[in-house]
C-alpha cells in the first residue's frame, strides 16, 4: 500500500468524510454551532474557521491517502482556536500542549496501525512548533464515530490521563515520550531486517555458517 500524508487545508478540507467536512463542533461554542446548523452555514463556518487558523498558525491537521484514497485524518490546534475546549468538564489544557482536538480512520482502514501513524505525524509537527505536549479528551462510553476521540485508543498510542472523569477524561502525550516511542518502533523495523547485530558479535565465517546449517 502507497501511503502519504498531507496537511490539512483548504484544497484537502473537501476530501474529508462526510460529515467531518462540514462539522463544526470544536470549530465554535456549543452555542455558535447549533446557531450554524439551523442557519445551514456549517461549511461557511468550518472554512472560515480554517482560514484564520492557516494565517495564524499554519497547517492544523494531517489528511492520510493509502493508495490515492483517504484512510484518516486528525485535526489539531491550540486550545484557543477550539472554543469546544471549554465546555468539557476536564478543561483547562496545559499551556504547554496543544489539543489532538478530532479524527478519523475509515472503516475499511481499521486495523492497519494507521492511528498510530496519523498520532506520530502530529507529534513530529508540534514538536517543531516548540510544543512539549499533545493532549486531548476522550470518549470513555465510545461506541461509533463522533468528534471525541475513543479513550482507549489515546491509551494505546501512548496517551496518559492526567484528569480523570467518567465520561471525558483528559489526556496526555509528552513529545519525549513521543520520540522514545518512534525510536524504538524504527529500531524494531531495522531488527526485523537484519540491520542490528550484536555491538561485540564476532564475525561469522564461511564455515560456522556451514556447521549452522548441518545443525538445523
Amino acid at each position: 500500500m502507497a501511503r502519504r500524508l498531507e496537511p490539512l487545508t483548504l484544497a484537502t478540507l473537501g476530501e474529508l468524510p462526510a460529515p467531518c467536512r462540514d462539522c463544526v463542533f470544536w470549530e465554535l461554542d456549543p452555542v455558535a454551532a447549533r446557531q450554524a446548523n439551523r442557519n445551514g452555514d456549517t461549511a461557511l463556518e468550518k472554512e472560515a474557521w480554517l482560514s484564520q487558523l492557516l494565517l495564524d498558525w499554519g497547517p492544523a491537521g494531517v489528511v492520510l491517502w493509502v493508495d490515492e484514497e483517504i484512510a484518516g485524518y486528525a485535526v489539531y490546534a491550540p486550545a484557543t482556536y477550539l472554543p469546544r475546549v471549554q465546555a468539557f468538564p476536564t478543561a483547562p489544557v496545559s499551556a504547554d500542549a496543544v489539543v489532538l482536538a478530532t479524527g478519523r480512520i475509515l472503516p475499511r482502514y481499521l486495523g492497519l496501525g494507521l492511528g498510530k501513524v496519523i498520532v506520530q505525524a502530529v507529534a513530529k509537527d508540534i514538536l517543531k512548533r516548540g510544543f512539549r505536549a499533545i493532549e486531548a479528551f476522550g470518549d470513555s462510553r465510545w461506541d461509533g464515530p463522533g468528534c471525541v476521540w475513543p479513550t482507549d485508543f489515546l491509551q494505546a498510542v501512548g496517551f496518559a490521563v492526567v484528569r480523570e472523569h467518567p465520561r471525558n477524561p483528559r489526556l496526555r502525550l509528552d513529545l519525549r515520550s513521543a520520540i522514545t516511542w518512534r525510536s524504538e518502533m524504527e529500531a524494531a523495523v531495522e531488527r526485523l531486517m537484519g540491520a542490528i547485530r550484536p555491538e561485540h558479535a564476532p564475525p561469522v565465517t564461511v564455515r560456522d555458517a556451514a556447521e549452522t546449517t548441518r545443525t538445523h
